[in-house]
């Protein structure tokens, strides 16, 4: 582990949208992190996984309602480990970014993730951090024959570019204060919905900008975008196909429940 990674701050962003999530309806729960994957509240593994690498100081999570947290038992560990700290997220993604960015008490690097990554574990994140430290942004992203060599049903979002098919891993990397510019930008895309950039806001603000941009191959122009802003930014090809199948659907729950069913084995 590269020694500027050694003391990461992961933020997890276990927020709700403002129409309700259909899987959390369904689970009758009240916000989508809280719903049972193989058995337990989906932010849970993420969380654990995150708790139990070397490189992680302390953990943050993002959400408009902690207290729903705190007031289960399945989670309620959260509330009290240690390490973990609870921050009201603001309005958009984004926006809760821009907050974190500017906080004296929170040091870089940041590693940023979501409650539905349940299948994140340590391989994923030794990547991310080994491969990321040193840039001042980069955005982690699985190609599509790697998804489609382990799991050919999957199906994903695609962003086509000429050195592949790329589809977002949900891990985000704030190495400097310098991705403020980067991050401003995702913000005001985000926010106006007329641009028709929803889907590839999802991305993070690197393929988003490659997109805008009419990049050619999606690695080159990270780099590039990155010199635009006067900084490092970098993609990071995840080697586990795993890295890209987040509990978004019903489908993705019984993929991720038949995988971890596997592993167990």
């Amino acid at each position: 582990m590269n020694a500027a990674a050694s003391d990461i701050t992961a933020i997890l962003l276990a927020g709700s949208r403002p129409i309700p999530d259909p899987l959390a309806v369904a689970a009758g729960v009240a916000v989508k992190p809280l719903v049972p994957v193989a058995g337990e509240p989906m932010i849970n593994r993420p969380a654990r996984a995150l708790l139990a690498h070397p490189a992680i100081g302390r953990l943050v999570v993002l959400t408009q309602a902690p207290e729903l947290f705190a007031a289960d038992p399945a989670t309620a560990w959260l509330a009290e480990h240690p390490k973990v700290r609870f921050e009201k997220s603001g309005g958009g993604i984004a926006s809760s970014i821009m907050a974190l960015l500017d906080r004296a008490d929170l040091p870089f690097p940041l590693l940023m993730t979501t409650a539905d990554h349940v299948l994140l574990d340590g391989a994923m994140l030794d990547q991310m951090a080994g491969q990321a430290s040193g840039a001042d942004i980069a955005v982690a992203m699985v190609e599509r024959a790697t998804l489609l060599a382990r799991y050919p049903g999957s199906r994903r979002t695609w962003l086509k570019f000429r050195d592949g098919w790329w589809s977002g891993a949900n891990i985000f990397w704030f190495g400097s204060i310098k991705a403020r510019p980067v991050v401003a930008l995702w913000q005001e895309v985000e926010q106006d919905r007329k641009k028709g950039w929803k889907i590839l806001s999802a991305f993070g603000p690197l393929a988003l900008l490659g997109a805008v941009f009419r990049i050619s191959t999606l690695r080159g122009g990270i780099a590039r975008v990155g010199r635009r802003f006067g900084l490092v930014a970098r993609l990071v090809a995840m080697e586990k196909a795993e890295a890209c199948i987040d509990a978004d659907k019903p489908d993705d729950v019984l993929l991720i429940e038949a995988i971890l069913a596997q592993s167990a084995k």
